[in-house]
């Protein structure tokens, strides 16, 4: 099942690290068959507040994602992000084709 990496980024000031991080990550993705799927502060915010950024990267499944994050290639730009951007990041199983919420709180009600 497709999982994906879900990053909100705060506002920040340009800086070369993050550039340097920018045109690295890309390989680090690739032997994890990564790829930005949402990469941008241009969205239509309708509820709350969200200041900054939205970075959605889909992978194959959440072994593939925990991989990417875990690997030495990774690991070894983060800095160049992490020090410079505040963020959260999470990584988060997608749903299948046939996925019903009405099931899952189905489910919930009787306990099962």
């Amino acid at each position: 099942m497709t999982a994906y990496g879900i990053a909100h980024l705060r506002p920040a000031a340009p800086h070369p690290d993050v550039f340097e991080y920018l045109e690295r990550i890309q390989a680090t993705l690739d032997d994890f068959g990564g790829r930005f799927l949402v990469h941008g502060d241009k969205f239509d915010l309708k509820e709350g507040e969200w200041p900054g950024a939205i970075v959605v990267i889909g992978f194959p499944d959440m072994t593939a994602a925990r991989a990417w994050y875990d690997s030495p290639a990774y690991q070894e730009i983060l800095p160049l992000r992490a020090d410079h951007i505040a963020g959260d990041l999470i990584l988060v199983d997608g749903v299948g084709p046939d996925y019903d919420p009405a099931t899952m709180v189905a489910k919930i009600r009787s306990g099962s």
